[in-house]
């Protein structure tokens, strides 16, 4: 069993954004930042259009990208996901995530709480279920090491915030 790890879960507003808000607030927090709603909404939206860019708008970058892009159209075509990123009420997940990780140089760590966990009991802690960007966290010749997001996934199609 994964070892159960333990933080304080910051709500996120569940409009569609709740990935990308979770990501934004996240980021903000480990720079010592608050974003008011409006900046969080905003940021949110300028996070997933940045996604639809290299995925959607240059054959270039997308080839940078052909984890997500194999991710994405497991489930639908190019297109249609092309089509469905640009409304601000679109649900990101792996796809998104693997893109986002990579464009802003950013450790992502998503949990689950322990009770989901097949293997757990009624614990309150949070168990880790994926990974992404960890060569961020060692910090590179272009930048210094960064501190990962964590994000907890309810299951229910909703990311909240770990810190």
């Amino acid at each position: 069993m994964k070892k159960v790890e333990h933080y304080s879960v910051q709500k996120v507003t569940g409009d569609g954004r709740c990935l990308f808000r979770s990501l934004v607030k996240g980021m903000a927090f480990n720079k010592g930042i608050s974003l008011n709603p409006r900046e969080e909404r905003n940021n949110a939206d300028e996070l997933r259009m940045a996604v639809k860019e290299v995925i959607c708008d240059s054959n270039e970058e997308r080839k940078q990208y052909e984890e997500a892009v194999i991710a994405i159209t497991v489930d639908e075509s190019l297109k249609r996901y092309c089509q469905r990123i640009q409304r601000p009420d679109f649900w990101g997940g792996e796809s998104e995530l693997l893109v986002l990780s990579r464009l802003c140089n950013q450790p992502i760590i998503v949990y689950i709480p322990e009770h989901e966990h097949a293997n757990s009991g009624r614990g309150s802690g949070f168990i880790p279920i994926a990974e992404y960007g960890a060569e961020f966290q060692k910090g590179s010749w272009k930048g210094k090491p960064r501190k990962a997001v964590r994000l907890l996934y309810s299951g229910k199609n909703h990311y909240d915030l770990l810190v």
